[in-house]
């Protein structure tokens, strides 16, 4: 679902320079059963489990199988690449590239696997070119990446983060706290603004531990919503909470939203470290699992 979420933000920038395709709906669905915009009678279902056995993913599957319900589906094995042979669906084989490998650290195997889908449909315009020459200049910027992660860190180490962004950018606000919670193995909340400034915001008068916020700020945003970083910043300081107002550089929604993803990664990644906990295994997901067969 979250790279479905990275999918529809970058598809809606594209509509906009390329008037000649004709905008359309992505709907995310985290359910067993498929929503009703799954009947619709153009609708496509992208059925997506990176390891193929998520059983909502599955009974997603099935349900679109028993109603002719045209689907795709992604994984790197699994049920889902088996109930997809069996009923001669499209598949799409992902990537394992090497042992242990997580899949949150698949995103950009999502992303990219959806997106040309769509353009092979003739739905979107191919942007091949384009990406690959951005994310080699995001490849350019690891050890960048990885110090101000670092320093991140260490200012994170013993608080719980929040992170908020733009309503634009709030797929990306959730991927970081998703990081944080499944590397660091510690716990991180996500808002965006204007919205935590009409509730969470005042929840901070009483804090019941140590925060610290982490503002993703996109310089192209409204400009009334950009003033309410600094001055949440400042009044979140009269309360003893700490944050980060961190600019998401470049004039490329792909760019902007990778290259604070890296970020997140590193963050996560080094927050780890700091806690001593080993970021690969998400030993609670493998118990639950287990438990619910």
């Amino acid at each position: 679902a979250l790279p479905a979420n990275l999918l529809r933000t970058y598809c809606n920038s594209l509509f906009k320079n390329h008037p000649q395709y004709r905008p359309f709906e992505i709907y995310i669905n985290r359910y067993y059963s498929l929503p009703p915009q799954s009947y619709a009678p153009n609708a496509l279902n992208f059925i997506v489990s990176y390891s193929g056995n998520t059983e909502e993913t599955i009974s997603a599957l099935e349900e679109a199988n028993q109603n002719r319900l045209p689907f795709v589906g992604f994984s790197s094995g699994g049920k889902v690449e088996e109930l997809c042979k069996m009923y001669g669906a499209p598949h799409v084989k992902l990537p394992v590239p090497y042992p242990n490998f997580q899949p949150r650290m698949g995103t950009g195997y999502f992303f990219g696997s959806m997106l040309q889908i769509l353009v092979n449909q003739g739905l979107m315009p191919d942007t091949t070119k384009e990406m690959l020459s951005l994310a080699a200049k995001l490849n350019n910027r690891m050890v960048e990446f990885e110090k101000t992660g670092v320093a991140l860190a260490r200012k994170l180490k013993g608080k719980t983060p929040v992170i908020y962004a733009s309503p634009k950018y709030k797929p990306v606000a959730m991927i970081w706290k998703i990081k944080i919670n499944e590397n660091a193995k510690t716990p991180a909340f996500w808002n965006f603004f204007p919205e935590a400034n009409h509730n969470e915001m005042v929840g901070f008068t009483n804090p019941q531990g140590k925060f610290f916020i982490v503002m993703l700020k996109d310089l192209e945003d409204n400009p009334k919503n950009l003033k309410r970083y600094e001055a949440t910043a400042g009044l979140l300081l009269e309360k003893g909470v700490e944050s980060e107002i961190i600019k998401m550089e470049g004039n490329d929604v792909f760019y902007k939203m990778f290259s604070s993803i890296l970020l997140a990664d590193w963050t996560s990644y080094c927050l780890a470290l700091e806690y001593g906990q080993d970021p690969t295994p998400v030993d609670m997901v493998e118990k639950l699992k287990k438990i619910l067969k």
